[in-house]
């Protein structure tokens, strides 16, 4: 079964979120609490959201989870879906809930006329590059991800609020 996460998941989300990172070799990395985590779902104005992959043979626990938000194409000129994680317990793998909860994003996006349902994999993770094959997703060659974090980020953000830039906009929101 396949629903949308609530706030009492979100201790399982955590947990799953920190199995991911130690799958992909960053555990270290995975530094998201409970709290940031309530706030971000179920906050005043939630940014992420998630949907729960519950056990076939526990109804009600969960064991995997897709973890998203709306992105936007200016090309298309609407909204589109991006996968920041999607995760199923070892135990449960096999038992067609990484492919529920894709086929409920896919039908989350055709449902309100989104034309993109995009998401990263690490190119190691051949196992998944597999599965994303079988369903028809096709990689984006000659695109590569850039990021910007840390130190680099800090120092970016500082030419923009200095005083000295000709170019600084005197207020920027949401």
């Amino acid at each position: 079964m396949i629903r949308a996460a609530t706030p009492a998941d979100v201790p399982a989300l955590r947990a799953m979120i920190r199995e991911l990172a130690a799958y992909e070799r960053a555990v270290e990395e995975a530094r998201a609490t409970e709290e940031q985590l309530r706030e971000a779902l179920f906050g005043a104005h939630p940014a992420v959201f998630a949907l729960i992959a519950e056990s076939d043979e526990t109804p009600g626990e969960p064991v995997g989870f897709a973890l998203w938000f709306r992105n936007f194409s200016t090309w298309t000129g609407t909204h589109g879906i991006y996968l920041e994680d999607l995760y199923v317990r070892p135990e449960a793998r096999g038992g067609g809930h990484g492919r529920a909860l894709l086929a409920e994003l896919a039908r989350i996006c055709v449902e309100r006329g989104y034309q993109r349902f995009e998401w990263s994999v690490l190119d190691w993770n051949e196992p998944s590059i597999r599965f994303y094959k079988s369903l028809g997703a096709e990689p984006m060659d000659g695109w590569t991800v850039r990021r910007l974090s840390g130190d680099a980020l800090h120092a970016l953000a500082a030419l923009a609020q200095s005083d000295e830039n000709p170019n600084r906009a005197s207020s920027l929101s949401n």
